[in-house]
């Protein structure tokens, strides 16, 4: 079984894509080039051949009523730039006789005249290509009259000499400043990376168990997103870890003294019954911390689901009068305070939130059973919303706790004296949890019908 390939390093995918550019540029330069140096040669090469062929017309004249060339030394001079070219000229009168030339035999298509001006045309000399030029003279004489054509040309050796000089005049720069700009880009690219490296390094040699936020003040601006994002996600991780820390501690904690205290009621029952008395009163005692193990099982699982939903689970359009309506369908209060008069008080308008609603849930039911648990009867469930801010309420009809035991209520394991038998002391904590996560807050006090506690939370944006 073979290994997976390692992923390319950023640094050589950088490096990749400047050679990768500066091909291309290379490339597109040397057609440009190619194309003017080609163009510049072309039309230089033309003015040779334009004033070799001016030059034989300028030296034709009328003898004995027929033309007569004077092959001037100008011409000659013009084509002998080109040493390496095969040339060819021929001079031809008005019926197509030819008057002279060089290589005259040969038959070079000309295109039909038009005008006088200079024709150039591309046509074969002897198997090679070359550039031909057409001069016409007119003479208007009375012993003669009539044009006079000037065909001159030259093979392009010259021309794709001149050209390949120019493409290796310009490759060799191209290449030195392509090796350059590569090593400038390393350069920079390893000193652009050395920051990367540096929290590559700080990561390796953290712990594992290490999520404290990583520092951000050295740190390029392309790399703090990042950076802060990770750092949020260390936060929420932590704050997980942290969660699932405190459950197995409250747990251990809350479930030492329930599991001791029933083993002891159960060994005094049997006790009682070996002694011949009846077990009755250890049976009630029995009864009565097996549901209060019961209720603080409930509450670490809800505890914990709790805090795994407010970090993960989507924000969603909550209604909290579907909130409250539910916990009152549900009848779970039936079992804890069989003979509380509870009641439901929810307006007509909406009131929305941005949260969870299993969450929501869940800190409705615990605000609930601690009304039922140690307040009076009636007790109301409701929500409403006032100054953009939705309340979902409980109160009762009892004057509640003491003030500096108000101002306690939702610290975790925090218990009245009349209140240590029936409840594990983390009901409001959740409560707390729950608003924390959305951005809301836990208000409790007395009011003129009773003790109200309320999770407050921002109103949604769009309910208002």
């Amino acid at each position: 079984m073979t290994e997976p390939a390692l992923p390319r390093s950023l640094a050589s995918r950088v490096l990749a894509t400047v050679f990768a550019i500066l091909v291309m540029g290379g490339l597109l330069v040397m057609v440009s080039i190619w194309w003017n140096g080609r163009q510049a040669t072309r039309q230089a090469y033309d003015r040779i051949l334009v004033g070799a062929a001016n030059d034989i017309a300028e030296s034709i004249r009328i003898q004995a009523g027929a033309p007569l060339v004077d092959l001037p030394v100008s011409a000659f001079q013009l084509l002998a730039q080109a040493p390496d070219d095969r040339v060819f000229y021929v001079v031809t009168g008005p019926g197509g006789d030819v008057i002279t030339g060089l290589n005259e035999d040969l038959h070079i298509p000309t295109p039909p005249r038009e005008g006088t001006g200079p024709r150039f045309f591309d046509a074969d000399l002897q198997g090679e290509p070359a550039r031909f030029v057409q001069v016409v003279r007119p003479f208007v004489e009375r012993d003669f009259s009539g044009p006079v054509e000037i065909v001159v040309g030259q093979t392009l050796r010259a021309r794709t000499t001149m050209l390949n000089e120019l493409m290796i005049d310009a490759a060799w720069p191209m290449a030195l400043a392509g090796v350059v700009v590569m090593l400038i880009a390393w350069v920079v690219l390893r000193n652009a990376l050395r920051p990367l490296k540096a929290l590559t390094a700080d990561l390796a040699r953290r712990d594992p168990y290490d999520l404290t936020p990583m520092n951000t003040d050295d740190v390029p601006r392309e790399l703090q997103v990042m950076l802060s994002a990770m750092n949020r996600f260390m936060g929420r991780l932590n704050g997980q870890v942290e969660a699932m820390r405190n459950l197995i501690s409250d747990t251990a904690h809350q479930l030492r003294t329930p599991v001791a205290a029933i083993i002891v009621q159960s060994e005094n029952a049997m006790q009682e019954a070996r002694g011949g008395q009846g077990p009755g009163r250890a049976l009630d005692k029995l009864l009565a911390r097996s549901k209060s193990l019961s209720t603080l099982l409930d509450q670490l699982l809800s505890r914990a689901l709790v805090v795994h939903r407010t970090d993960s689970a989507a924000r969603v359009p909550v209604d909290l009068r579907e909130v409250a309506l539910e916990i009152m369908e549900r009848d779970d209060h039936a079992l804890i305070a069989p003979d509380c008069d509870l009641r439901l008080d929810i307006g007509e308008a909406p009131v929305m939130v941005r949260a969870d609603a299993f969450s929501l849930g869940e800190a409705a039911r615990n605000l609930l059973n601690n009304a039922l648990s140690h307040g009076q009867s009636p007790v109301t469930i409701g929500a409403s919303h006032a100054a953009g801010e939705a309340r979902l309420w409980v109160r009762d009809s009892g004057p509640g706790p003491a003030p500096e035991i108000t101002a306690r209520l939702g610290d975790r394991f925090n218990r009245t004296s009349q209140s240590r038998e029936q409840s594990a002391g983390i009901g409001l904590s959740i409560v707390h949890a729950v608003a924390v996560a959305f951005g809301g807050r836990v208000a409790m006090g007395r009011e003129q019908d009773g003790f109200c506690a309320a999770l407050v939370l921002p109103m949604a944006e769009d309910a208002e």
